[in-house]
């Protein structure tokens, strides 16, 4: 799994939670960015991302979240590569 696989499912899943085909995550995306992007669309994300990943993310990396960057590196960390 590269950095652009865990960018590409991160895209089709935020395409699905947000019901929207126009989506391009960046590293800079924040919430902000994406209309309907709220906490309790968060707490989905997150949960989507643990079950799509098979990983499971503590509460200090899901506070320091500040953006998609951020998720890649958890993820990437997570799943054991280095990018």
């Amino acid at each position: 799994m590269t950095e652009a696989d865990i960018y590409a499912q991160l895209t089709e899943l935020f395409r699905e939670i947000f019901s929207d085909d126009d989506i391009v995550l960046t590293p800079e995306t924040t919430a902000a960015d994406i209309d309907g992007w709220d906490s309790f669309n968060h707490i989905s994300i997150i949960v989507a991302v643990e079950t799509k990943f098979g990983i499971k993310m503590e509460t200090r990396e899901i506070e320091g979240l500040n953006n998609i960057g951020t998720l890649v590196a958890v993820i990437g960390r997570k799943k054991g590569l280095l990018f």
